[in-house]
């Protein structure tokens, strides 16, 4: 854990967790993913009163970067007001590893604080493109 200067990443998923529309939940989320070109797209969680459309700030800055044709990722940062260090849901885990088995995750909580961990470490044996059939493993 640290508390330092936050990083260009951390202050954009800061800036991103101020645009969440979270009335349901009252819980703001901001993610900056930064790619392997250098650019950072930015989500924040979007709710819905059909609660099963709500979609996580992860996937949302997945999605922007990977419709502007980024699909390879090097960090994300993940802002909460929460004390304690909140991880992606499952299933923004398995879209990150999809693309990114190998990316840095930065966890930021409501005291400023940081703590850096990974994809693999947050989904160890995650499900790929390798199990399905057809698929080779060296692919």
């Amino acid at each position: 854990m640290k508390n330092e200067p936050l990083s260009k990443l951390a202050r954009a998923a800061k800036a991103a967790q101020q645009q969440a529309f979270a009335p349901y939940s009252e819980f703001p989320v901001g993610a900056a993913l930064e790619t392997a070109s250098g650019k950072i797209y930015t989500g924040c969680n979007i709710e819905n009163s059909s609660y099963s459309l709500t979609i996580c700030a992860e996937r949302v800055a997945v999605f922007k970067a990977v419709s502007e044709g980024e699909t390879e990722f090097k960090k994300i940062a993940i802002a909460t007001n929460a004390e304690a260090f909140c991880p992606p849901c499952g299933a923004c885990r398995q879209v990150l590893s999809e693309f990114a088995p190998d990316l840095s995750v930065l966890l930021l909580n409501s005291r400023g604080e940081t703590r850096e961990t990974s994809i693999a470490e947050l989904l160890p044996e995650a499900f790929d493109r390798h199990f399905l059939p057809g698929k080779k493993q060296e692919e």
